[in-house]
């Protein structure tokens, strides 16, 4: 079942909202672009789809392109089951399935690392190439992220604790949002005040703090399976590590889970890239994309069909 509707969320031209049943829960994407291959952005924390607004107009001039909020995030559904990694991957998975668009150019930033890894391993039928920007994976770095002891960051472990964040952000959801912002990026003015009053928008909803729950625990406890996964089905599709003020970390970590792995770095940003230089960010998963779609193009179609069932 699908429908299509307006959400609360200032309007971007060229840009159309939806939602779709999936996997027990409300999907909330959106779509631009009518021409081109499909490029899937999966948003970090503490985000929604909202943070590409200003990419996608520029990727859809020669892409068709869909941004999802994951499950607890943004407008989708807070299901009463799991919110974690895997299960995130699994409807990415049957996302894609429902645009009928596949396989897709998937792109995650930050913290979606591990859901968008877990759905490309698990289902490389489903893709075409896999960029990574300002991310790490579960059992290749992600647990320094919460070693406060050696610089890791205090709010890892905040946002894990079952019910903590609610407890204590309903209604000063701001007060975090500014603080990661003033933490997190270089550019001024790249993330404004309006992007702000939309993420607080939609972690202010009842139980709008759980999508996050789920991911950031599951991530800390999961390094083990993410091994195992990643140590059994090694990305094989082509894949771009994007690094910003953090460089080289995306970097070292896709060279340990991928076979072919091109990597960038854009000068003068924080962590939030997708924000704080859109048309960058547009250029390299743009080009990235162009370049894997002109290299199957000269392959023989048997071989990118065995490709693509992989």
């Amino acid at each position: 079942m699908t429908s299509s509707f307006v959400t609360a969320s200032p309007a971007v031209a060229g840009v159309t909202h939806h939602t779709v049943e999936v996997n027990g829960t409300t999907l909330h994407y959106v779509s631009a672009g009518d021409t081109g291959s499909p490029i899937l952005l999966v948003h970090g924390w503490p985000e929604s789809w909202w943070a590409f607004r200003d990419v996608i107009p520029l990727l859809a001039a020669t892409h068709r392109v869909f941004a999802v909020d994951l499950r607890g995030f943004g407008d989708s559904g807070i299901a009463d089951g799991d919110h974690d990694l895997a299960t995130m991957a699994e409807d990415l998975h049957r996302l894609v399935a429902h645009l009928g668009v596949g396989p897709v150019h998937v792109t995650c930033q930050d913290i979606s690392g591990g859901p968008v890894f877990a759905f490309a391993a698990t289902h490389p039928g489903d893709v075409l190439s896999f960029t990574g920007v300002e991310t790490t994976l579960p059992g290749y770095g992600w647990e320094m992220l919460a070693d406060v002891r050696n610089g890791g960051s205090w709010h890892v472990g905040f946002l894990a604790a079952p019910g903590i964040p609610e407890l204590f952000l309903a209604g000063r959801e701001r007060v975090i949002l500014d603080w990661a912002v003033s933490a997190m990026t270089m550019v001024p003015g790249g993330v404004t005040e309006a992007d702000l009053d939309e993420f607080a928008r939609t972690y202010a909803r009842p139980g709008g703090w759980r999508g996050t729950e789920g991911l950031y625990r599951s991530s800390l406890t999961g390094g083990d399976r993410m091994r195992a996964l990643a140590e059994s089905r090694p990305l094989t599709v082509p894949v771009l590590a994007v690094d910003g003020i953090n460089a080289p970390f995306t970097e070292r970590t896709m060279r340990q889970v991928a076979d072919d792995v091109t990597a960038v770095t854009i000068p003068d940003v924080g962590h939030f890239v997708a924000q704080e230089a859109p048309a960058a960010f547009a250029t390299a998963v743009g080009d990235f994309a162009d370049r894997v779609d002109a290299s199957m193009q000269g392959r023989p179609a048997q071989a990118r069909s065995a490709g693509k069932r992989r």
